[in-house]
């Protein structure tokens, strides 16, 4: 059994030493808060190990998040209402964390840490001497201890209020919403939010199918709903696409135009009357069509398939979709290289946290380089801003900031 003691609250918490030490004695008060409440997981093996094998009390039962998937999993415990929590108690199976934290929410979407480890080797862990209140508790699995992924026969939290009654009926869901990817579409609609909140300080971004103008960027004018360029080739590639499906359209003569200025910021051919007919064809449900497929055929859906093969939940994916938008696809792929050869994936079993952190940090970098770019709030006051608050899986409600502006998502 590990046994490990903290004190001095959570500031005290986070900067314990790793090593064992002897248990104090818990009050022979607190009472085991977590049994049988409602309880998700952001993944399970299959229906013979749920969620909610690691609450209900039979020793026989277990939760088992399986090999594939993220690196990061978790489970989430609802202890009903805001309740002290003292101690946590961790019986783990053969498939253990070698880096997990123990996290506390009152909303279920914003954590702050209990206690954190990464030198974790199986077994039991009982984490004694905590303090904070809160109605939420997360066994966050950040580096995997065996290749099989993670499963826990128990957690046990203990404090000294009343129990919450049991709420079998809750148990049920196992699987959350919240835990999807940006594959999910509710996921993928905060992502393009979040991204919108900074590219067009709005997170409508459906009212942007008919925006443009020319931002001094070097890139030409910058149009639709994720700033397609004349100059980038991607604002012909939507033209192109438009006419194919719709020949004899607004912006169907500027085609000659388009590859001519293509890697320039030249508007030879294009003025007065691009931005104009621009702006007609985006009342074209045919139109807007086009740009929603080309942003998913060549920034999001290339993005996220890197971002999902690399272990990394939604936030990790919207932050490889932001750059991708941002910088191309090749300079998202060198930006990843730069930091994996210093920091392994998760799928590489390094810890999710830490690699989502060096990844923003070279991804501002990045930015810096170029004066178009070198606000970088999009990154450190909002995707980094989810992350030192835990939200690896975009559950609203979220709040963020960008060019100053602050955005709130409910749901």
């Amino acid at each position: 059994m590990r046994s490990v003691v903290l004190g001095g609250g959570i500031a005290a918490v986070l900067c314990v030493p790793l090593a064992v030490s002897v248990a104090a004695g818990a009050s022979s008060s607190d009472v085991v808060l977590t049994g049988d409440r409602p309880v998700l997981a952001s993944a399970t093996e299959s229906i013979a190990w749920p969620a909610s094998g690691a609450t209900d009390t039979d020793s026989g039962t277990r939760w088992s998040s399986g090999a594939a998937g993220p690196g990061t999993q978790w489970v989430q415990i609802d202890l009903g209402t805001a309740q002290e929590v003292r101690r946590v108690r961790l019986h783990w199976a053969r498939a253990y964390a070698k880096a997990y934290r123990l996290q506390v929410s009152d909303d279920g979407a914003t954590w702050r840490d209990l206690y954190r480890t990464s030198t974790g080797d199986g077994e039991v862990d009982d984490v004694r001497g905590l303090s904070a209140t809160a109605r939420h508790l997360r066994v966050l699995a950040t580096q995997r201890g065996t290749p099989e992924g993670y499963s826990l026969w128990e957690v046990r939290a203990y404090g000294p209020g009343r129990a919450a009654p049991a709420a079998p009926s809750a148990a049920t869901a196992e699987v959350p919403p919240v835990a999807g990817g940006l594959n999910t579409a509710a996921k993928k609609e905060i992502a393009l939010k979040i991204v919108s909140s900074a590219e067009n300080s709005s997170v409508e971004w459906r009212s942007e199918y008919g925006y443009i103008e020319d931002l001094r960027d070097g890139r030409g004018y910058t149009a639709g709903i994720v700033g397609f360029g004349s100059g980038t080739s991607d604002m012909l590639a939507v033209v192109t696409d438009y006419t194919r499906r719709k020949p004899g359209n607004v912006l169907a003569g500027y085609l000659p135009a388009l590859r001519a200025v293509d890697g320039t910021d030249s508007h030879d051919g294009l003025d007065p009357g691009f931005p104009g007919a621009w702006r007609a064809a985006a009342g074209d449900p045919v139109f807007r069509k086009v740009q929603e497929d080309a942003r998913d055929r060549m920034y999001f859906l290339p993005a996220v398939r890197l971002a999902e093969a690399d272990g990394l939940r939604a936030l990790g994916q919207l932050a490889y979709y932001d750059a991708a938008l941002m910088h191309g696809i090749s300079r998202l792929r060198s930006i990843r290289e730069r930091v994996v050869a210093r920091q392994r994936t998760p799928v590489q079993g390094g810890d999710e946290i830490a690699f989502l952190a060096a990844f923003l940090d070279a991804r501002a970098a990045e930015m810096r380089t170029g004066a178009a770019h070198s606000d970088t709030s999009r990154v450190d006051t909002a995707q980094r801003a989810l992350l030192n608050a835990g939200n690896l899986d975009l559950v609203t409600p979220l709040t963020w900031e960008v060019h100053g502006d602050r955005y709130t998502v409910t749901g």
